[in-house]
């Protein structure tokens, strides 16, 4: 019996072994558990925030439409319904000017540009610089309301060089000038073609390369068109004087004034 001891000791721990691995190795092995992430709580609730009331666009108050520009034209009719603008230049000159250019009135009224030489030697010019011309056409339509002694002009190349001018007396004498330090005659005569008083007149100059043609209520200047080469005047500005001599008041209304090609 005392042998047997051993025996038995050593079988039963033999099953005991063989029993403990036969449970390991059925035992499905099972995957480790995330650890679940801790929310924090608000400390405080927040309160409801309120949606603010949608506001109506500002409704615009109705403006006026902007004053239309004067419209800058190389051939034009300008027939002063009111003032044309920058394009226009106004300049007093001549004997008279240092002590009485104030003295000159000027308005647009009845789709007439008036003008009213109060004082003796004043030279008004009236000059359109929107373009620069070498060879156009002028013409005017003045109605004389004042003294019958007094000039009205028509201008053409006027730059920093000088300009061709063609000024008529009331009395129908007239004169071709280019204009540069001075006043140089280049041709002058007379005409019957000029209606004297206090009437209306229509005046036309033509600069076309070196010849100028003068006619005055479609009458053609006997000798024109007139040659021009001496002081050769090419290109420039255009316009109008009205001038006093030596016996005032003189008020001239100018109906329209055309530039075209000649």
């Amino acid at each position: 019996m005392k042998r047997l001891r051993p025996l038995l000791f050593f079988v039963l721990m033999l099953l005991v072994v063989g029993l403990a691995c036969s449970v390991g190795a059925d035992t499905p092995t099972q995957p480790p558990t995330e650890q679940p992430t801790k929310v924090e709580e608000p400390t405080a609730t927040p309160e409801p925030t309120e949606v603010p009331p949608t506001e109506a666009p500002p409704t615009e108050a109705p403006t006026e439409p902007p004053t239309p520009e004067p419209v800058v034209s190389e051939f034009f009719t300008e027939e002063f319904d009111l003032d044309p603008g920058e394009s226009w230049v106004m300049d007093v000159i001549g004997p008279g000017a240092e002590a009485h250019e104030g003295s000159v009135e000027t308005e647009f009224s009845n789709s007439k540009f008036r003008v009213e030489l109060p004082e003796k030697d004043l030279y008004f010019y009236y000059t359109y610089t929107g373009f620069s011309y070498e060879n156009v056409r002028l013409d005017l339509r003045a109605d004389n309301l004042g003294v019958n002694t007094n000039n009205v002009s028509l201008f053409c190349r006027m730059s920093d060089d000088g300009w061709y001018e063609w000024s008529v007396r009331s009395d129908g004498l007239w004169d071709l000038w280019a204009v540069t330090d001075k006043y140089n005659r280049v041709f002058n005569g007379g005409t019957n073609a000029v209606k004297q008083g206090k009437a209306v007149n229509e005046y036309s100059m033509e600069c076309n390369d070196n010849k100028i043609s003068l006619s005055i209520n479609g009458e053609e200047i006997k000798g024109s068109p007139f040659s021009e080469s001496t002081y050769g005047l090419r290109d420039g500005a255009v316009g109008f004087n009205i001038s006093s001599l030596w016996v005032t008041p003189v008020i001239v209304e100018v109906d329209w004034f055309k530039v075209s090609e000649p």
